[in-house]
Order: C-alpha cells, then sequence, then structure tokens
C-alpha cells in the first residue's frame, strides 16, 4: 500500500547494497542500543541486506528478532547473511509498513532506519510500529537529513548533486529531510515520550572517501535515481556525468571531508 508517485529512490542496485551492508548497528543505531536486553523481541521494518538487523539479533538472544522489508530479493539476501553469520534467532519476511501482519503489542522493540524518509505517510507507518510495541516498549527510528549534508570542498558539481537529490527524492513522495521532522512526526502518531537525538556518519579519510565517494560516482549513472533524473527529465546523461565526474574528483581529494547528520528518535507510548 502506497501513496501516489511513493517509489524508494535508490532502489536495489549493487551500488545501494554497496552503502547498505555496510552499516551496522554500532555505526547507525547506537543510540538503540543501551536500550537492549538479552531476551527482548524486536521488529526491525525495512530491514535491507539486514546488516543492523543481525547484529540487533545477536543483542538480545535469545529474543525473537524479525526484520521485514517490501524487496523479496532484499529479505532473501538478509536470510543469507544470518546463515552466514549463524545467527538463528531471526527470520526476514516481505511486508507492508503501512499494514505490518503483527498483533497489537507483540514487540518490545520496533527499529527502522532510513524509512520514513521514503514514505509518502510518514506519521501513518509511525502509528503501525505504535501499534505493534508492546506497552513499555520503545520505537526507535533514525533518518538522514540531506539537507544538513555538509561537504568540502563544496565544488558546482556537488551542489548540483545535493539539489538534484532533493528533486528526484520528493519527486517519488519522499521526505530528503527526514531527520528534523522525527520528533513531530512521533507526536502526530500519538506517542507521549519522545527523546531526540541526533548523530552523524563522517567520510574523511582515504578509505571512506574512495568508498563514499565511489559509491556516489556509480549510483548517479546507474541506479535507479539516474533512471528517474533521466526519465522525468529533472536532469541530461551530461548532468549525471557531471556529478559523478565530482563525487570522483572529491574522493580522491586529500583535504575532502564530508558530514552526514541523522536524526534519532526514541518514543513510547
Amino acid at each position: 500500500m502506497t501513496t501516489p508517485d511513493e517509489r524508494y529512490t535508490h532502489g536495489h542496485h549493487e551500488t545501494v547494497l554497496r552503502s547498505h551492508i555496510w552499516r551496522t548497528a554500532h555505526n547507525s543505531a547506537a543510540y538503540l542500543l543501551p536500550e537492549l536486553r538479552p531476551g527482548m523481541s524486536l521488529l526491525d521494518v525495512g530491514a535491507g541486506p539486514g546488516t543492523i538487523t543481525v547484529d540487533l539479533a545477536e543483542l538480545v538472544a535469545p529474543g525473537r528478532v524479525v526484520g521485514v522489508d517490501a524487496s523479496e530479493e532484499v529479505v532473501a539476501q538478509a536470510r543469507a547473511h544470518a546463515a552466514e553469520r549463524g545467527v538463528t534467532n531471526v527470520e526476514f519476511h516481505v511486508a507492508d509498513a503501512y499494514a505490518l501482519p503483527y498483533a497489537d503489542g507483540e514487540f518490545d522493540v520496533v527499529h527502522a532506519h532510513q524509512v520514513l524518509q521514503h514514505l509518502g505517510r510518514p506519521v501513518e507507518a509511525l502509528v503501525e510500529f505504535r501499534r505493534v510495541v508492546a506497552d513499555g516498549g520503545v520505537v526507535a527510528v533514525r533518518e538522514c537529513d540531506y539537507a544538513g549534508v555538509v561537504l568540502h570542498p563544496q565544488t558546482l558539481g556537488l551542489d548540483a548533486w545535493a539539489t538534484l537529490y532533493q528533486r528526484v527524492h520528493r519527486s517519488n513522495g519522499g521526505e530528503p529531510d527526514a531527520g528534523r521532522r522525527l520528533k513531530q512526526w512521533a507526536h502526530e502518531a500519538g506517542f507521549t515520550a519522545v527523546a531526540s537525538t541526533a548523530s552523524v556518519w563522517c567520510f574523511s579519510d582515504e578509505e571512506e572517501r574512495s568508498w563514499w565517494g565511489g559509491m556516489w560516482r556509480d549510483r548517479v549513472l546507474a541506479s535507479a535515481f539516474a533512471g528517474d533524473a533521466l526519465g522525468k527529465e529533472l536532469a541530461t546523461r551530461a548532468d549525471l556525468e557531471a556529478i559523478s565526474s565530482a563525487w570522483a574528483h572529491w574522493a580522491e581529494d586529500p583535504d575532502g571531508w564530508m558530514v552526514f547528520p541523522h536524526g534519532e528518535i526514541l518514543a513510547r507510548k
């Protein structure tokens, strides 16, 4: 169930999964970790390839952990990742964030990382998360904020990327600056206690720049983002090639530095 034009901006191209499989509970859900205890039940909505989910499953073992995603292909990758890690207290299924196939209050923790920004009705999704979390449980959500990204050196090509990203993401019904809106959305969803924090990813050293810059160098030409930019006539192939080149130069620049901010909430009924 989606709103008109609601579509996952990044898609599941290799250049996207290259980013997703880097994510761990420690670099992407540190704000949640102090809340976790062995034996807790946990639902991870938008689990993707399962790297965060499997980490969380290890932390709450022997508690039951369920990861859900809209893509059958990605769910299969998550299952394979759990099997490779030898983690047996986790399962993965295809499900709709607006209509989760679980009972009221079934989980102690509901977690979502980089999910609400892609939904046309984020408050409705949070209402559903609230439904399936137990009394006394917690809903934990972390979302990036593209308008808050800080890049150095700031070039015309990277400025063009920032502008185009906003246009493509919004054309798909999402909110690229979701991080700053989480607290408001949680209140609108009916949560009475909302702790709101922030954290960042920082890419600075040669390895980090090569990985992140190289990923966007390729993604801007080959992923669903590129298809939308061209198909919706938001950019030309020449525009995308110029942005790709800008990312390549940034990745090679020893002065290159980037901060990617995120908003976080721990919400309770």
